[in-house]
């Protein structure tokens, strides 16, 4: 069926701000902060595998489905919580899920056996559920559109910069002081946040312009063709940057050869050059809206020509043999995929509305991470029953031009839907 929608992103009679107020920019850092928590934690497996997989005696089947038994509860549990953060107090479910995943993240420091561990990945995916419903809820409830490409950037610098700091500086971390303590010290130093977003989590009943009607249920938004849009678009989305999270790092090490130091240099390089893009972006698709007045156009434009940059250039890091032209490939990769990072959300924004943003985004993280879900366990199969990353790489790649498909052509005006009451 075809959308209903509100009004045309025109501007109002009251001039849309064009700056955070101090408060604002407060919550805005520590939502940043947290998802850079958030990608730490998640990501310490992979950095921790090459020397992880010989320490427990793992297979690469087995180490696949480690990687991805954190996603077997992550997605499921983002219906869940998309549910949660629409019906009771949003600040105070982040805060209770940061605290489950920062005491997983710990716990995984101090197991000995295969088992034990997969449980703590799976408690890992539950506490995080609750992230992006949260961050997506919080923004279209306190930010007015002008300001939300810069607060979904720093949002997406913050995913982006956590692999950057865990596999720069964890890599280093782990080789001097081993994978365990790294653990440990990583989920200790994680419960430092919650201190601060007691004191400076957002009151009040946020932007004056929410409608008094109940968000939409969930029957509502999975009946509208941008929701599939934006829904494949998260998973291609996810597909190449859970890849890159979960496997890169080994791939560098094992068919590049490069040394642990090495590959934490490079990996961290290509996760900064991604967060640094997601910051750009978010900011200029802020002023490309304000300008035009269309943003059908620029989201469309940095959402799915973006995806489908990074998709051509990550193949080619595969085949490309001169190490150093291949990794200027993955940095472009990553910068590409910094165009729809922080935009990506944005789009959900604008279309779902402030009341129903918690659930659209719920079920858009539980189809975008499915490809957290597959993505490492079929790469490990693949790697183990090939012995190359060749069709790993042409996967991905495939499944990221998908997205860019679906952004561009499945999702049609970006405007937000007018729910009919039930």
């Amino acid at each position: 069926m075809n959308p209903q929608y509100g009004p045309e992103f025109t501007s109002s009679s009251v001039p849309s701000p064009t700056k955070f107020s101090p408060a604002l920019f407060v919550v805005a850092v520590l939502l940043a902060t947290s998802v850079f928590i958030n990608y730490v934690d998640r990501g310490t497996l992979a950095i921790a595998a090459p020397l992880l997989k010989g320490d427990l005696h793992l297979s690469a089947s087995q180490l696949g489905i480690l990687l991805s038994a954190f996603f077997w509860t992550y997605a499921p549990f983002q219906v869940v919580s998309g549910w949660l953060v629409d019906k009771f107090n949003v600040n105070w479910l982040l805060a209770l899920g940061l605290l489950i995943w920062s005491c997983a993240t710990l716990t995984t420091g101090l197991l000995h056996g295969f088992a034990l561990m997969f449980v703590v990945r799976l408690i890992l995916g539950v506490g995080e559920s609750v992230a992006y419903p949260s961050y997506n809820k919080i923004v279209a409830k306190h930010f007015q559109e002008s300001l939300r490409g810069r607060v979904n950037g720093m949002v997406s610098a913050g995913w982006a910069g956590g692999p950057a700091l865990g596999t720069l500086i964890g890599g280093l971390l782990v080789v001097r002081f081993g994978w365990r303590l790294f653990f440990v010290v990583l989920g200790s130093a994680s419960l430092l946040w919650l201190p601060a977003w007691i004191r400076w989590m957002p009151r009040g009943a946020g932007l004056t312009t929410q409608s008094a009607g109940r968000p939409a249920r969930m029957l509502q938004i999975t009946a509208q063709r941008p929701a599939w849009g934006t829904f494949i678009g998260l998973f291609s989305f996810n597909y190449i940057w859970y890849f890159q999270i979960t496997w890169l790092p080994f791939y560098l090490v094992s068919q590049r050869g490069f040394s642990i130091q090495t590959m934490s240099v490079v990996g961290g390089t290509a996760f900064i050059v991604l967060g640094i893009s997601a910051l750009l972006c978010g900011w200029l698709a802020d002023r490309w809206i304000v300008s035009t007045k269309n943003p059908t156009r620029v989201l469309k434009a940095f959402c799915g020509g973006g995806l489908a940059l990074s998709a051509t250039a990550f193949f080619a890091v595969f085949l490309i043999p001169d190490h150093s032209i291949a990794m200027a490939a993955l940095f472009f990769s990553c910068a590409a995929l910094g165009l729809g990072a922080a935009n990506l959300w944005t789009m959900t924004q604008i279309l779902a509305g402030p009341q129903t943003a918690g659930r659209w985004a719920g079920l858009q993280n539980f189809c975008g991470n499915i490809a957290g879900m597959v993505a490492p366990a079929l790469v490990g199969i693949i790697v183990e029953r090939t012995g190359g990353f060749f069709w790993a790489f042409a996967m991905t790649s495939t499944v990221s031009l998908l997205g860019a498909f679906a952004y561009i052509f499945v999702v049609d005006r970006v405007e937000p839907v007018r729910w009919t009451s039930s």
